[in-house]
């Protein structure tokens, strides 16, 4: 019989495998790598195995796989256990190590997608390869999706899958992926364990101002990319004001409770400015958010254009997108025009229940000292598109990190990597985790 140990090893060989695949979503189909060979790469280690995973591409290499693992109890209603497979651009440049080489050093494991998300794809398919290998089933049926395109919106990975192939999914009510169950240091040697139970929607759109075009030697004060501008610099500057959320100010109170500090309703920015660089990740979660990102307008430098646009990353809270853009609006002004590039909805469920009681056990026995607590994600996953199915979402990836590591800086960041220890450290958690959920 196959040691019960061998997920923890195969799962730094399978992580550093994919790590090596460029999956590159630049967002546009002509320059982004594709999932291509990822895909087919999880689809042999689940074959191997004797699994029978399914491969779909939505857009010429645009692939996801879906596999369903058979529980002890068909009749129960599934699990969905998803990641994506696709990872933002890397300029090799800025980067101590190549951002796609895999390499073990200083106890990490670098590359681009280490913590988003190759490390938990990793840890999903080297436990669930242990537990066919021994013959054990999960109690039950749990599906399996690696998904293509989620850092552009999922709309040729988890959006084309629940839109063209829903039955994949049937049976499934709860559902955990990534962003959550990661370790977070304070107050010394606390360790407090997040688990997404809530993320903001993405409201990302486009301002678009219009003029009067000319030559750029003459006087023009009907000038568009002057009024872009000024509208452009109101918003980013703009702060929204404060709105707690069941889930922040759960997560704040109960963070209080921990550190010994007193919560104050009127001021939650002052337990926010307690709880380390997690902060940069809470912080976002208090208010919506509108920041610009990008800019285009003319074609020729001595010429002023008819037409100017900027593109804002706007997040709002849960049922908050319909006040967020009225107030966006009042603050562009009326002679700006705005343009939905994409409109997904926040989400947010209660910290209770039997997976989340299964949750707090796995980590518990791994880590005796582990506070489980709920957090809301500043960004959005997958989850948002399962979460059209009616199954209720959650982020556990579980994740033992070090005291001193940054980890949201991390997400997107240069010089992305993961502890190889935590990596083990999540295999561990998750076999507990299926063997009770």
């Amino acid at each position: 019989m196959t040691s019960p140990m061998d997920a923890t090893d195969e799962v730094i060989e399978i992580c550093r495998d994919l790590l090596r695949i460029d999956t590159t979503n630049t967002g546009d189909l002509d320059t982004s790598a594709g999932e291509r060979v990822a895909a087919e790469y999880v689809a042999e280690k689940l074959s191997e195995v004797g699994f029978q995973p399914a491969i779909h591409e939505s857009a010429p290499g645009r692939a996801s796989v879906v596999a369903r693992f058979e529980g002890e109890d068909p009749s129960r209603d599934a699990l969905l256990i998803h990641g994506h497979l696709d990872v933002v651009p890397a300029d090799a440049s800025e980067w101590s190590v190549d951002p796609f080489g895999g390499e073990i050093k200083d106890g990490y494991l670098w590359g681009r997608g280490a913590v988003d998300m190759k490390d938990f794809d990793a840890m999903v398919l080297a436990l669930v390869r242990q537990m066919k290998r021994e013959g054990r089933k999960p109690p039950r049926d749990v599906v399996l999706a690696f998904v293509a395109d989620e850092e552009a919106g999922s709309t040729y990975g988890a959006q084309y899958l629940v839109d063209e192939h829903p039955g994949y999914f049937e049976g499934a009510t709860e559902a955990i992926g990534e962003v959550g169950g990661f370790s977070v240091s304070v107050g010394g040697d606390q360790r407090l364990y997040l688990i997404e139970t809530a993320q903001k929607g993405i409201d990302w759109l486009r301002l678009h101002a219009k003029g009067r075009p000319g030559h750029g030697s003459m006087i023009n004060d009907d000038n568009a990319v002057t009024a872009l501008a000024e509208a452009v610099a109101r918003v980013g500057r703009y702060k929204f004001p404060v709105v707690l959320t069941p889930t922040v100010r759960a997560f704040l109170e109960q963070v209080s409770q921990i550190l010994g500090i007193e919560f104050d309703l009127d001021d939650p920015e002052q337990a926010v400015g307690k709880i380390g660089p997690i902060a940069m990740i809470i912080g976002a979660t208090l208010r919506n958010t509108a920041n610009p990102t990008r800019l285009a307008a003319g074609y020729k430098d001595n010429v002023i254009p008819g037409r100017a646009s900027a593109t804002i990353d706007c997040r709002t809270l849960p049922g908050q997108s319909e006040i967020f853009e009225e107030e966006l609006r009042r603050i562009v002004g009326p002679d700006i025009e705005l343009e939905y590039i994409q409109r997904q909805p926040a989400l947010e469920t209660t910290f209770d229940g039997a997976l989340v009681e299964a949750m707090r056990a796995a980590l518990r026995a791994e880590d005796p000292g582990a506070l489980p607590v709920p957090y809301m994600l500043s960004g959005g996953t997958d989850a948002k598109q399962f979460a059209k199915l009616g199954i209720r979402c959650f982020g556990f990836a579980p994740m033992l990190l070090p005291a001193d590591l940054n980890f949201g800086a991390l997400f997107h960041g240069i010089d992305e990597r993961v502890p190889v220890e935590g990596l083990q450290f999540g295999v561990r958690v998750l076999d507990r985790f299926l063997q009770q959920s």
